[in-house]
């Protein structure tokens, strides 16, 4: 071979051995576009299936067993608290209250007779001791009287909607006798599990939203008012109780519902998720240093978000790392870095 065959020939083997990929020690590598790792509010967002239940809700019965002879509701309708449902044969309950009546004024009358007496030393103490426990006996048998008569009416315990009837005008009815339901929809409670994993981040006063499918273009927006204080072990899961407001009433109790439980107050590591290198079961990042040389370097993911992902472990936040770009670059690499938004010469 002639010296300047050589010559060519030592000349392109430079050229090929400078024009791979940039090197820790070339000034100019591989472009890549980079992101800087922040931490950044990540609310928590947990779905669930739950119930409906009534604020307060009660199987309307009747203390005593007797006829009914009035009804004083119609079927859905709203009543106010103490408002009369139904009225019980009450002809022997209010002769009980008279009689009783008579007999306390009587022994009132007695005894204000001996009180006069005792004053002109006519009679003894013990005789007008006597008198008075007779008169307070009596004023108990008429307040007792004056109880069983008031037990021959019905009145709704609370506000709220009233069911269907199960009785008739007429009917004998007793203490398990069901005459209609009451419920309090106001405000729904509406109960739902979550994993015993999210124990930690559910506490009172969260947001939930929850949809129907009777209703699927109705968000129904409420809080949560309380979390069960036991898990079932069984699921593993905790029943979480939130308030919903329904002032149209379109929520029934029993209703099934799905939830959504957002917390806020949340921030985590938030990355890019094209950042991510995933290889077999693990995850990967390329890290840029400050000389520009590059790191490969494992991480644990989290939450996903659209175009976004959370990491637990494996980077800091102001680390700056490689989101396009990432098949041009490798581990040791001196790369030129382009902020995010920035133009590329």
């Amino acid at each position: 071979m002639t010296p300047r065959v050589t010559l060519v020939v030592c000349l392109a083997l430079a050229v090929l051995s400078t024009s791979g990929r940039g090197s820790a020690a070339d000034p100019v590598g591989p472009t890549v576009v980079v992101a800087e790792v922040a931490r950044l509010p990540f609310p928590l967002t947990v779905e669930a299936l739950g119930t409906a239940r009534a604020s307060e809700s009660v199987e309307i019965r009747p203390r005593i067993s007797q006829t009914v002879t009035a009804i004083r509701f119609t079927e859905g309708q709203e009543v106010a608290a103490g408002a009369v449902l139904v009225e019980l044969e009450d002809a022997e309950a209010r002769a009980d209250v008279a009689e009783a009546r008579a007999a306390l004024i009587d022994s009132q009358s007695k005894y204000a007779r001996g009180q006069e007496l005792f004053g002109l030393e006519l009679t003894s103490a013990a005789e007008l001791e006597q008198l008075e426990a007779r008169r307070d006996a009596n004023r108990a048998a008429l307040a007792a009287a004056e109880a069983r008569l008031a037990e021959t009416v019905v009145r709704a315990p609370f506000a709220g909607r009233l069911g269907l009837r199960r009785i008739s005008l007429g009917s004998l009815v007793t203490p398990g006798s069901v005459i209609t339901t009451l419920d309090d929809t106001h405000v729904i409670k509406l109960d739902f599990d979550v994993p015993e994993t999210a124990l930690s981040l559910v506490g009172a006063d969260l947001p939930v939203v929850a949809h129907s499918a009777a209703w699927p273009d109705e968000d129904f927006a409420g809080r949560v008012a309380t979390v069960d204080t036991r898990i079932d072990p069984v699921s593993r899961s905790v029943t979480v109780r939130a308030l919903v407001p329904n002032p149209r009433g379109l929520l029934r109790p029993g209703m099934f519902l799905t939830v959504t439980l957002l917390r806020d107050d949340i921030a985590a590591l938030v990355i890019p998720e094209e950042a991510v290198v995933p290889e077999q079961s693990r995850q990967y990042v390329l890290v840029v240093g400050a000389d520009d040389v590059v790191e490969r370097r494992q991480v644990e993911l989290g939450r996903r978000r659209p175009g976004e992902v959370e990491v637990r472990a494996g980077l800091a936040a102001g680390e700056v790392i490689i989101v396009e770009g990432t098949q041009r670059a490798r581990a040791g690499d001196r790369v030129t870095a382009v902020r995010r938004g920035e133009v590329t010469p």
